[in-house]
């Protein structure tokens, strides 16, 4: 039994499996090597097949740690249900088993059941102050709840615990990104990755976070992309060469996401996959992460197949993914939380597209194309990806209208007296630039007023450092309200309140900038240098709105200006808008799916007529 030690510390982590799977078979009553089996197994994210080794070693000893290690493996193999009742078994053996509440909270984290995650992972804590594993998940657990200063503070003291371990930097990373401190989630990704340099999810972290920074370069952030790109290769032990030809008339299309669930890359495919033509596509869905609302519901209802990609290694999620003979295989993550952009590198199809749910290059070089259009990605900004860019003729993006929204508000100017700019972004995209060209705004409009609100501003010390930028920034306090979301239907509804919308930069609106729109207020955005900068411009450029493009910060200062000083134009435009947009091919979702089909069936054809190589002479 030494011998699998020996291996795994050697650095044989393959063959010290291989030895504990012999050892199963030798001495099937002994639970060392069913343990050592699922260890080993869950390591390589075998997740899926670690799960029965580890029931068998609970089964022969019944004791707490065993119960606790198969519900570990069971929630990372998306199996939840049965994952917490093995951990409540393992705390009914040993309560004092402070790992046990731990995961505990970690599951129902993964559940959003923040309360009983938080109660479960102080729990822990009382038991085991030292667990810095406890104090960086009750820190996500807290993050999700809004509350970044607890949060902070958690994950701080899980760094003090333990100055070496790596996902607590990550961690910190990520929370002080979604409080706007940009430079110091840098600073963090980066310790994550001197620690680990083949962290790839904390390259993806910094990767998500130089989209909201001003300062860099779109050329700056290609070239971090490809890195991150080369580093999932090199993990790959084989790639794919051959797949399985399609149906004459029809193509399978796989998705990759995490989002499906209400969330902005679930509201833009809810109306797309309404109209898709079954006879053309057959979508196949791969969700890698289990939360389930009642879009992910409507939208299950909608595809050819559902197979989670959750509980399974990378390789063997390729292999799943080429063993159902998909032929586009579309990721709609990016670098956003849950993606699997490493199980692209073995090509599990032939043709690979990355789309909706990012707005930069992957720096995946196995993932062919990347769809856009021609405000989004002009022709001199194709160097900025390594994919190759695929124009969608109108837009690269299709809104579903919102249900149950109220109806459009009467202007608010016209009862108030005064113009209120409005913003819904969150913290992070309110960068020192932004809050800068807004006070020249501000300045230009002097009865003007600035309605903010976004989740963050849950957060008493958040709001106060928020308040005190703007302060710095030259805006008076007597001239901006701050708001928290309520639910949607309520958010909606905020739009009577604001006039117009003050787009952000680099990162701009999409989701809310489409919600706005549908709610009869039209947005002012700044036409940036790289795709996510662009957004805006797409969008508004979708509904005929070009007017509303800045091109230069003294345009958008000019544009605000023009606007807040014409209000019958304003209220007119706000009284037609929804009419307008809907009949516009940003909500056109018929007309969409057509120019998708399109597209997929192009890449394919192009694939099909390079594999079959030059014409003979």
């Amino acid at each position: 039994m030494r011998g699998v030690v020996d291996l795994y510390n050697r650095g044989r982590p393959l063959d010290a499996a291989a030895l504990a799977e012999t050892l199963t078979e030798q001495f099937p009553e002994h639970p060392f090597g069913w343990r050592a089996l699922g260890a080993l197994l869950r390591e390589q994210r075998r997740c899926a097949e670690a799960v029965p080794a580890l029931r068998r070693a609970a089964e022969l000893t019944g004791d707490a740690e065993s119960y606790n290690d198969l519900g570990v493996a069971l929630q990372e193999a998306g199996e939840l249900e049965q994952a917490e009742a093995s951990l409540r078994a393992a705390l009914q053996r040993k309560p004092s088993l402070a790992e046990a509440h731990a995961n505990l909270g970690r599951l129902c984290h993964a559940a959003g059941r923040l309360a009983e995650a938080k109660a479960s992972l102080r729990a822990a804590l009382s038991i085991r102050p030292d667990l810095a594993e406890a104090h960086n998940t009750l820190a996500a657990a807290l993050l999700d709840g809004r509350q970044l200063d607890e949060a902070e503070a958690a994950c701080r003291r899980a760094i003090e615990l333990n100055p070496l371990y790596a996902d607590a930097y990550t961690m910190l990373g990520c929370i002080l990104s979604r409080a706007g401190r940009l430079a110091e989630a840098e600073s963090c990704f980066q310790r994550t990755l001197k620690l680990k340099p083949d962290d790839l999810a904390a390259h993806s972290n910094l990767l998500l976070n130089r989209c909201y920074d001003a300062r860099l370069s779109a050329l700056d952030s290609v070239q971090a992309a490809r890195g991150y790109g080369r580093r999932a290769a090199a993990r790959v032990s084989h790639r794919y060469t051959n797949w399985a030809p399609p149906p004459p008339q029809n193509l399978r299309v796989g998705l990759v996401s995490g989002d499906l669930c209400q969330h902005p890359v679930g509201y833009f495919l809810d109306a797309l996959l309404s109209h898709l033509d079954g006879q053309r596509l057959t979508l196949h869905a791969y969700p890698t992460q289990p939360s389930v609302d009642a879009l992910t519901e409507r939208l299950r209802a909608r595809l050819g197949a559902w197979t989670p990609l959750y509980g399974h290694s990378d390789e063997a999620a390729a292999r799943i993914i080429h063993g159902d003979g998909i032929h586009v295989l579309i990721d709609l993550a990016g670098h956003t939380a849950h993606n699997r952009l490493p199980v692209f590198a073995y090509k599990p199809a032939p043709v690979q597209v990355s789309w909706l749910g990012y707005f930069a290059t992957t720096g995946v070089a196995e993932i062919d194309y990347l769809l856009a259009d021609p405000v989004s990605v002009p022709p001199e900004h194709q160097g900025h990806f390594s994919e190759t860019i695929w124009y969608l003729p109108d837009t690269r993006l299709c809104f579903t209208a919102p249900q149950d929204a109220p109806a459009v508000a009467p202007l608010p100017a016209l009862a108030n007296g005064f113009v209120t700019f409005g913003s819904f972004q969150n913290l992070t995209k309110l960068n020192d630039e932004v809050l800068a060209l807004w006070a020249k705004v501000l300045a230009a409009v002097p009865t003007a007023r600035l309605r903010l609100q976004n989740t963050e501003l849950g957060d008493a010390e958040l709001r106060q450092h928020l308040a005190a930028r703007l302060g710095q920034a030259g805006i008076a306090a007597e001239r901006v309200s701050l708001h928290t979301p309520g639910p949607r239907g309520a958010y909606l509804a905020a739009h009577a309140e604001v006039d117009l919308i003050l787009d952000t930069f680099p990162f701009p609106g999409g989701t809310t900038t489409c919600e706005a729109l549908y709610m009869g207020v039209p947005t002012l955005t700044l036409a940036g240098d790289r795709l996510i900068g662009r957004q805006g411009a797409s969008l508004l450029a979708a509904v005929g709105l070009r007017q509303w493009i800045a091109q230069t910060t003294d345009d958008y200062v000019d544009k605000a200006l023009a606007f807040a000083h014409d209000l019958p134009a304003l209220a007119a435009l706000r009284a037609s808008l929804r009419e307008r947009v809907l009949a516009s091919p940003l909500f056109d979702a018929p007309r969409f799916a057509r120019h998708f089909e399109d597209a997929l069936w192009a890449m394919w054809r192009r694939w099909q007529a390079r594999a079959a190589g030059p014409p003979r002479q």
